[in-house]
């Protein structure tokens, strides 16, 4: 594994788009944890390869195939405390954090995604959201134009 641009490049669970293809305007990208480790092993103690956050992302790619959602994995989002831990993006929308996910949230992921998507008012409606995504939302982050009119 070698590290570029703070994205960690694994060949079992490299979720990158190939190369050259265009992401729409409404398109949604995963950013999946790679290295979130089990919440029960201290930090500092070994831990067996693959991390859970590697798996999460692999079964993220997964269920991401024949969609239009783009799946990506980051060394770490720094959200230790609430791993395994992921990200929504979408242009121009607020963007999301997820925490307190398992290995198997990958289809979770997806289906919230799809969600986001399809929004037209740029949120993520909350009714619809599978269960792991309402009860682990770390963070709803604003757009910096939507920040212009604050005081």
């Amino acid at each position: 594994m070698t590290v570029d641009s703070a994205i960690a490049r694994d060949p079992l669970t490299d979720c990158e788009s190939p190369a050259g293809e265009a992401e729409a305007e409404d398109a949604v990208t995963v950013i999946v944890c790679s290295s979130c480790r089990h919440p029960e092993i201290p930090a500092g103690e070994t831990e067996a390869a693959p991390r859970p956050g590697s798996l999460l992302a692999a079964a993220t790619a997964r269920a991401a195939e024949n969609t239009d959602i783009t799946v990506k994995h980051i060394a770490c989002l720094g959200n230790c405390k609430r791993g395994l831990s992921a990200a929504m993006l979408k242009p121009g929308a607020w963007s999301y954090v997820f925490g307190g996910l398992d290995v198997d949230s990958g289809p979770d992921l997806i289906a919230g995604a799809e969600l986001f998507a399809g929004s037209e008012d740029g949120f993520m409606p909350f009714r619809a959201r599978p269960e792991s995504l309402k009860r682990g939302l770390i963070a709803r982050i604003p757009t910096f134009d939507s920040l212009k009119d604050l005081p």
